[in-house]
């Protein structure tokens, strides 16, 4: 199935996160599903990346050689990272035991990579050449483990996505509140309107 790669899917705040969140519905057998399933994905979510997280790819494309060829790397990326942080943000701190299968999975993102990064304000590198998909993927990822980030980062209580809370006094609640924090004001009306019925109904 063809995903539709909305804002609302880079709700997270940085690229290693809209990827993490790239499986909808974690902890919910029964309706969870992956919008990598089809390998294909990966270039047109990589594709709408480049301009949804141009700021922090400081304006440099995200470049995917095969799908299919990338993906057990990608995965690994995804779900350690998803591992990591969302233990994070229940415990409050790293757990240094989940840390060497991430490091290894970013280790294994930035093996084929041929670039340089991390020069003042460019931590991603030249912009005038793309960056593969892969690599740029390990760098927000190990992004995630500065002090100031790990505090911020939050899990919405509606969709279970992780995000990073940039608000000025870290009161955000939803990863987007014209989608989650929507939803969960017209659901509290809905059962409020129907307890108010049955009451009446009594």
């Amino acid at each position: 199935m063809t995903v539709a790669w909305t804002p609302h899917r880079f709700a997270g705040g940085l690229l290693a996160l809209d990827t993490a969140n790239t499986v909808v519905l974690r902890g919910d057998p029964a309706r969870t599903f992956d919008r990598f399933g089809d390998p294909a994905e990966i270039a047109r979510f990589a594709d709408a990346a480049s301009g949804f997280r141009a700021v922090e790819l400081g304006d440099r494309r995200l470049a995917v050689s095969s799908p299919a060829a990338i993906a057990p790397v990608v995965l690994s990326i995804r779900e350690t990272t998803d591992r990591l942080f969302r233990g994070a943000v229940s415990k409050g701190a790293v757990a240094t035991a989940d840390l060497p299968e991430f490091l290894r999975a970013c280790a294994d993102g930035l093996a084929a990579g041929r670039t340089e990064i991390g020069a003042p304000g460019r931590p991603f590198g030249d912009p005038a050449t793309p960056i593969a998909f892969e690599a740029a993927l390990a760098v927000s990822a190990l992004s995630l483990l500065r002090d100031d980030t790990v505090a911020r980062l939050r899990i919405c209580p509606n969709c279970t996505w992780l995000f990073v809370d940039r608000s000025r006094n870290s009161s955000r609640l939803w990863c987007d509140m014209a989608v989650c924090g929507n939803r969960q004001k017209a659901s509290r009306h809905y059962r409020r309107r129907r307890a108010a019925n049955e009451v009446r109904n009594a």
